[in-house]
């Protein structure tokens, strides 16, 4: 929906997304009450209000596109917008009569959004813009982060400028055969609380022989859509917080095979993250076998380990060749003791990348499954997060079992299980499917590890 009273977006239609929070129904992008994008003209003479002047308009429908094209007959300026049909993105051309020296557009960004997430505050707590300069990576600013009146520039030249909920994105990106944006202020806006509610972004775009121009994305933050546009644009939804340089490459590679496997098995995500936990633990077999099997090995050699430490305590350079001797006799290496811990690493990164990935990817927004309502969200009953809990209990205590005790271990055999499950009582639903699913297609091999560890122990 277009406004003549300057020339603009009022709101966006997303029918492919309903609204889950108060209101029901399609998602509806507005910034309530104000348009989505305002347009000011910068020359050396004065500031042109667009955002004031009333225009005029005309409809152009042609074969797969339609132009709505906004004149102003008192200052000679157009703006039209062309969308076709098969396009993701809106080409928006502004143009203004001649003028000596200098001139920009003056773009202004969404000042807001209104929420349609059941978690209210968790969206206002990502309300945000973002902004990539031509030759780094995107940098973002929240709304919460500013004090009223606070300034921040993200100098350019520039890409692309966003401004963005959890889930949804008004984006503007510089065509490839145009100038880029020079750069993007920002200024805090009014709190009805420790959360900002408002903000204001302005995008500076050069006007070169009159004219300007730029692209206009308005929709979800879908990574598969956001990255077929280029120019990176699919990191205006960074994954990881302070940890992106770490945890972007492993939830890129997350997302890819997710939609992979959507597009191939045609499944819910709900099940594709079942399979997904299925396929981690089917690939790590062989890696845990071989780190448990060596700690078999190790747990053998600990009685001449301990005789040969014994024999040489006062001879520290003797006992190291002995140690080493014992070490080579038996095929090993003092680092074998380390192999146990690698099949327990390898897979943090993937669930660490899952963890940022469920905070705000649209694919898993509103995504039933079972009793869950929506996997992006925590489970209400609680049932996975204590089941998980207990099968982690379950895993410990099986790999624990035909072992010398160890009082440490003995207490993280409780203490982690719990931590864990406490962990996962505020995180998505969908992480805990996934972990879950982990937790128990480990049982069987560590039940089958443990008979082995019995049958190697020396008969008493």
């Amino acid at each position: 929906m277009f406004t003549t009273r300057g020339a603009a977006p009022l709101s966006a239609n997303l029918p492919g997304h309903r609204a889950l929070g108060a209101t029901s129904g399609p998602v509806v992008l507005h910034g309530g009450g104000d348009a989505l994008l305002q347009y000011r003209v910068l020359t050396d003479r004065d500031t042109a209000r667009l955002d004031q002047t009333t225009f005029r308009y005309t409809r152009t429908d042609a074969s797969g596109a339609s132009t709505l094209t906004f004149s102003d007959s008192v200052g000679g300026t157009t703006i039209s917008y062309r969308l076709a049909d098969d396009a993701q993105v809106t080409q928006v051309h502004v143009s203004v009569p001649p003028t000596t020296g200098r001139a920009f557009l003056l773009l202004g960004l969404p000042r807001g959004f209104a929420s349609h997430e059941a978690d209210t505050l968790d969206d206002i707590r990502h309300l945000s813009y973002a902004a990539k300069p031509v030759t780094k990576g995107a940098t973002g600013v929240t709304f919460s982060s500013l004090d009223p009146g606070e300034q921040e520039l993200v100098p350019g030249p520039l890409s692309w400028a966003v401004a963005k909920s959890k889930y949804f994105v008004v984006g503007v990106l510089s065509p490839s055969d145009s100038t880029p944006f020079s750069e993007m202020q920002v200024v805090g806006g009014v709190r009805e609380s420790k959360l900002a509610t408002r903000a204001a972004a302005t995008v500076v775009i050069p006007i070169v022989n009159g004219r300007a121009a730029f692209n206009l994305y308005t929709g979800p933050q879908s990574w598969e859509r956001m990255r077929a546009l280029g120019r990176e644009f699919e990191t205006a939804n960074p994954y990881g917080g302070f940890m992106q340089p770490v945890v972007q490459p492993f939830a890129t590679i997350v997302m890819r095979v997710m939609l992979w496997m959507k597009s191939f098995f045609s499944l819910d995500y709900g099940w594709l993250l079942v399979i997904f936990g299925l396929a981690i633990r089917v690939v790590l077999w062989p890696l845990n076998q071989s780190a448990m099997r060596s700690s078999i090995r190790l747990q053998r050699i600990q009685p001449e380990l301990q005789a040969v430490q014994e024999r040489y305590k006062s001879d520290r350079t003797k006992q190291q060749q002995e140690i080493m001797r014992v070490y080579q006799e038996h095929g090993m290496s003092p680092f074998s003791a380390l192999s146990g811990c690698l099949p327990a690493l390898v897979p943090m990164p993937v669930f660490f990348a899952l963890f940022f990935v469920f905070q705000n990817t649209i694919e898993f927004r509103g995504v039933p499954f079972l009793w869950l309502a929506d996997i992006s969200l925590k489970d209400p009953l609680y049932i996975l997060p204590v089941v998980t809990g207990a099968s982690m209990f379950l895993l410990s205590w099986i790999g624990m079992r035909n072992m010398p005790k160890n009082p440490q271990a003995t207490m993280m055999l409780y203490l982690m299980p719990g931590m864990f499950m406490m962990f996962l009582l505020s995180t998505a639903s969908g992480l805990s499917i996934y972990y879950l699913v982990q937790q128990i297609a480990a049982i069987p091999q560590q039940w089958m590890i443990a008979n082995e560890r019995r049958k190697a122990q020396p008969p008493k």
